[in-house]
């Protein structure tokens, strides 16, 4: 299948999960998974900026709107698309004319969850402390962070391992 194609379909079941299922689903009052942003982590590593940008917009806004937060998931999203080629190159190192979707088998396990990892705090910690907008409440904002994180982890981690390619 198609590189675009496949894209396109991950973009709708991505959003349709997180609106009709994960927006739905709160632990303890803590506990949110995002999971589309698997969307951006997953693009291919040459994507271009500008593309990746705007389609982190695109998608924080959609969530944005069925979620009724202004904006906050479109500036998360936007901030980890921002930074997605920066961290890429930390851990990974790239063979000239290759342009790998992240995953296990193109990145190696500890490559990729490092990567994940990095990316999902850096997106729940821009989207928490903005919901937020305080620091009277740090350690209720640093325990949704770091649960929320936990959890994505989890389930983004478990849908990589399902996949045989």
């Amino acid at each position: 299948m198609p590189v675009v194609l496949q894209n396109i379909i991950r973009f709708i079941l991505l959003v349709l999960v997180q609106v009709l299922v994960l927006n739905n689903v709160q632990f303890f009052g803590y506990i949110n998974p995002y999971i589309y942003i698997l969307f951006i982590l997953s693009l291919p590593v040459l994507t271009k900026r500008w593309l990746t940008l705007l389609l982190a917009f695109g998608l924080g806004l959609i969530i944005d709107s069925f979620s009724n937060t202004m904006g906050m998931h479109a500036f998360a999203a936007v901030l980890i698309a921002f930074l997605r080629s920066g961290i890429i190159k930390i851990f990974t190192s790239l063979e000239e004319g290759n342009n790998p979707t992240p995953s296990f088998h193109t990145f190696g396990v500890a490559a990729y969850i490092k990567y994940v990892v990095i990316m999902v705090f850096i997106h729940h910690g821009a989207l928490f402390f903005l919901e937020a907008f305080t620091v009277q409440h740090l350690w209720i904002t640093t325990g949704k962070i770091f649960f929320s994180s936990l959890v994505t982890i989890l389930l983004i981690l478990g849908y990589q391992s399902l996949n045989k390619k």
